[in-house]
């Protein structure tokens, strides 16, 4: 067992002694990573969810691509109306967002279906599914819409949905497993405190056989001797188990994730020796996950193979996986800027300002580069032959 001594700097002082609590009623005296980035996002009364009311957007610790402009929420909006016109136009359609942030991207998605496809806009359902109370209350806050509903899992029945899950940065924040390679064999990394009441860092067994589980889905031969010691990466169990919910509850229609992450073949690469957690606090990125407990974001990337795997098994087919900047150029967004460059409607000032907003959703050094899953569930033949138009530029793996 290794041990590595932490600091806590500026952190959330009631939410450090409710994660020493777990720790001490644990029959180990450790929780593994997992639990404690569950606490520190997501507890209720304490988490970074749940404390931070702005922690999104310009003034909030990061931006999500509907906060560069409208754009990105009106082609997803043109991509969902050809989905209802490929399961010919049924009179329940309903889009389940899971994880919808401060409500932005809803709202411009349904003003932008009310203004040029109302015959759309009058049949959808809206589904808001929102783990922290804060956003959920934001989200009240700006959409007051008929459409809109919010709901937890267990309100949704098995097979009750037609139409689209959508999730846009939502499995990043999903706590995840650490592990390092130590003998080479894989140790989980648990969080436990010394004797003068700090945290610490040790490795002990895995908690779960599920961790070496996941590596036979994803075909990754960990360990091995491809790998040095104290090589260092995750495991989003959560998000197994995400999607077979979704898949449990789709009847038929289409499942749409969007998120920055890897192939599997990418993710757990032997020279990514420091797998791929990050936090972020008011724009700026570290990887020190015990600073500002409580106050500051944790994400990590998302293994799309797992997702495509896992849902396979559970019911899904795999319609594709593009990036976002392809993605959006397919829906448009290529004859979006084509049409400002040669608008009398803008000033110059007003022009460079889309244009740049416009640059940001595909540029491949940023939110460009976010991978785009898409799978399906109860397509017959002939839908299953229609391709997606967001899909219709060659896919980048």
């Amino acid at each position: 067992m290794n041990q590595l001594p932490l600091t806590i700097n500026e952190s959330n002082g009631n939410l450090c002694e409710i994660i020493c609590q777990h720790i001490s009623e644990n029959s180990h005296k450790r929780i593994t990573f997992a639990e404690y980035m569950d606490l520190v996002l997501y507890h209720p009364q304490h988490g970074y969810y749940a404390t931070h009311p702005v922690n999104i957007g310009k003034q909030g610790d990061f931006l999500t691509s509907s906060h560069w402009s409208n754009d990105f929420a009106e082609l997803l909006a043109e991509q969902f109306l050809q989905m209802w016109d490929i399961l010919n136009r049924p009179n329940n359609f309903t889009i389940v967002e899971m994880g919808a942030g401060q409500g932005i991207l809803a709202k411009q998605v349904l003003e932008y279906l009310k203004q040029k496809h109302l015959d759309f806009f009058q049949i959808i359902k809206y589904l808001i599914i929102e783990k922290s109370a804060t956003l959920k209350e934001e989200q009240k806050q700006r959409l007051n819409l008929e459409q809109v509903k919010w709901c937890d899992w267990d309100e949704i029945s098995d097979l009750s949905i037609t139409g689209c899950f959508f999730s846009n940065e939502l499995i990043d924040a999903f706590p995840v497993h650490q592990f390092r390679i130590e003998n080479q064999e894989i140790q989980e990394v648990y969080i436990t405190t010394d004797s003068d009441g700090k945290f610490v860092e040790i490795t002990a067994k895995i908690s779960t056989p599920k961790i070496a589980e996941y590596f036979h889905l994803v075909n990754i031969d960990l360990p091995s001797g491809a790998y040095a010691n104290s090589y260092q990466s995750e495991v989003n169990l959560q998000a197994l188990d995400w999607i077979k919910i979704v898949a449990d509850k789709l009847l038929k229609g289409y499942v749409l994730t969007i998120d920055y992450g890897y192939s599997a073949a990418r993710y757990y690469a032997p020279s990514r020796r420091q797998g791929t957690l990050q936090c972020y606090y008011q724009h700026h990125r570290n990887n020190d996950p015990y600073w500002k407990i409580g106050r500051q974001d944790i994400t990590a990337h998302v293994d799309f193979t797992a997702l495509e795997k896992y849902g396979s098994l559970c019911g899904l087919e795999n319609i594709g996986l593009t990036q976002q900047g392809l993605f959006l150029m397919a829906l448009g967004l290529g004859d979006r800027l084509n049409e400002l460059s040669n608008s009398q409607r803008f000033s110059i000032q007003e022009i460079l300002r889309r244009r740049e907003a416009l640059h940001s959703l595909i540029d491949p050094m940023g939110l460009g580069n976010f991978g785009v899953l898409v799978q399906s569930k109860g397509l017959t033949d002939r839908e299953s032959r229609q391709t997606l138009k967001g899909l219709t530029m060659p896919p980048m793996r």
